[in-house]
């Protein structure tokens, strides 16, 4: 239901739909319900949030946080297990899934974008791709996730950073486009990835 339509055939740099009509008006219906009954509510709400967005088809956690000013483009597309959080004014621009394992932490501002188009098509295709926060990952504020990108376990994204490329396990990247800087200290003191 969530699929990009053939650009060749709907035309949209002409004006038409890039997503079946039943999709778009899930999204409309969504996003009204969103502003109506949770983008107001004080961010102690998570419960609310969550009863709202598997409402909408979001596969949660009963533990999952999402905060009352982050977007969500389309829940069908949006899964998070225990503890995962999409902070204050998250872009979760989910024409794809998004999926956020145990613990991952998007913080404010991020955008995840699993979204894009092929810049060499005439028509502009618009392509969707799937992206992956793995376990106690964290993609910190301002910094942006590209379509199709898999972020390994434990692995940080630095504020501001900007990745369209996989991130490796329990590695710290950083800047634009983002670089390896150094492996991340694990709370029981190791250096070094996992086995």
């Amino acid at each position: 239901m969530g699929r990009p339509l053939e650009a060749r055939r709907t035309r949209p740099r002409d004006g038409g739909p890039s997503f079946p009509l039943r999709s778009r008006l899930a999204r409309a219906a969504f996003a009204l319900a969103w502003a109506l009954l949770a983008r107001w509510t004080p961010p102690q709400m998570h419960g609310w949030r969550r009863l709202l967005l598997r409402a909408f088809g979001a596969r949660l956690d009963a533990t999952a946080k999402v905060y009352p000013t982050a977007r969500i483009w389309y829940p069908p597309h949006l899964a998070m297990a225990a503890h995962a959080c999409l902070a204050p004014d998250v872009d979760c621009y989910c024409m794809a899934q998004v999926t956020l394992g145990p613990y991952a932490l998007v913080s404010q501002g991020a955008h995840l974008c699993a979204g894009s188009h092929d810049i060499d098509d005439p028509d502009f295709q618009l392509i969707a791709r799937p992206i992956t926060i793995g376990a106690e990952a964290w993609i910190a504020a301002g910094a942006f996730v590209g379509p199709g990108v898999v972020v390994g376990e434990g692995a940080v994204l630095g504020a501001n950073a900007v990745t369209v490329k996989d991130l490796e396990p329990w590695h710290v990247y950083a800047g634009n486009p983002a670089r390896y800087i150094r492996m991340r200290m694990r709370q029981d003191g190791r250096g070094e990835a996992p086995e």
